[in-house]
């Protein structure tokens, strides 16, 4: 038993030598002071001595214990000052380093294109106008040449507040109201929000527009087109461009403007259907019939016009390569933080 004290004593010192943590002391204690400790199970061993050696073992396992007992009590000071140097080592900070600068906010990819669009525009000669977001049946439907029972008013799923009052579905009512307003030559774009029943990964309840009218002496549909090809290669770059006939009731003739694709280039994928073209907004001439709305300086036979309207968040869609439009209002700052630096 006296080679097992022995053993037990130096394996103590030697592990009591390594401690490096309050946690790791408190183990050790329990490891040979704890009631199943080495210690403990060698003073219930004495009864299996002769009677004549147990007062000198008892005497030998008490030293060992008061042994064990002391140099734990002393190494606490120890243990302690190692933590703490160790926790200011980690926690040391380095003041030459430079600071870190706060996060840097930025403005909503909507609001990046939609801002570049109205740039473009203004560039062109083009005065931006607002108009109210709660609209009149009016101005939103019957002074656009969609009457109360026109297969038009089918197309756009609207929000009403009553009989008369509306979500606008789109732009084109500040048109009405700027023509009522001004007499000719105007050349405006109408920005803003616009509410439809619709919400899929292309489309959302609420969303932007930016409408656009000319009105003037001698306005044409080759104006246009060279109008709307020029904004398209400086929103995204060479591209190419083509006009397909289309219908809306405020324009005649009406077509709608594709681009090559900006995915693939023009040879064909999945986002063109495989067409090489995406459709990035309808225009049109004016359709005299708008101008009998809009006041005695508006005569037909004397002046022409034309209008477009874009949606925004398909532009952004196609200049960043977005597939989920939905993208756009979840608030994710990892998604909205790639573009801190567009500006």
């Amino acid at each position: 038993m006296q080679e097992r004290l022995k053993e037990i004593e130096d394996r103590f010192k030697q592990e009591l030598s390594e401690v490096s943590s309050l946690k790791e002391l408190k183990d050790l204690k329990v490891r040979y002071l704890g009631k199943k400790g080495s210690i403990s199970q060698l003073a219930r061993q004495l009864g299996k001595i002769p009677p004549e050696d147990r007062p000198a073992m008892g005497e030998a396992i008490n030293r060992l214990k008061r042994l064990a007992e002391e140099e734990i009590k002393a190494s606490e000071s120890r243990v302690k000052e190692i933590e703490e140097r160790t926790a200011l080592e980690r926690e040391a900070l380095d003041i030459t380093l430079p600071g870190r600068p706060p996060s840097v906010g930025s403005l909503h990819p909507i609001t990046l294109v939609m801002e570049e669009i109205e740039k473009i525009f203004v560039s062109f000669g083009f005065q931006v106008a607002e108009g109210p977001e709660i609209e009149v049946d009016y101005y939103n439907f019957e002074a656009l040449n969609i009457p109360l029972d026109h297969p038009a008013r089918d197309m756009q799923d609207t929000f009403y507040i009553s009989e008369e009052l509306l979500l606008r579905t789109h732009t084109s009512p500040v048109q009405m109201r700027i023509m009522e307003k001004y007499t000719p030559p105007i050349r405006i774009i109408a920005p803003g929000k616009v509410y439809r029943c619709d919400a899929d990964v292309s489309h959302t309840p609420m969303f932007h527009q930016v409408e656009g009218l000319m009105v003037g002496d001698d306005v044409t549909f080759t104006q246009l087109k060279g109008l709307l090809e020029e904004f398209a290669r400086r929103i995204f770059g060479e591209t190419k461009v083509r006009f397909r006939p289309s219908f809306f009731p405020f324009t005649e003739p009406s077509a709608e403007m594709d681009i090559g694709c900006v995915i693939c280039k023009g040879k064909g994928c999945r986002v063109c259907g495989h067409s090489g073209w995406l459709e990035i907004l309808g225009c049109g001439m004016v359709d005299p019939a708008l101008y009998r709305y809009a006041g005695s300086a508006y005569d037909p036979e004397k002046i022409t016009g034309f209008a477009f309207g874009l949606g925004v968040e398909r532009i952004a869609m196609l200049k960043y390569g977005i597939n989920d439009i939905r993208l756009f209002y979840e608030n994710d700052l990892g998604f909205l933080g790639q573009f801190a630096y567009e500006r």
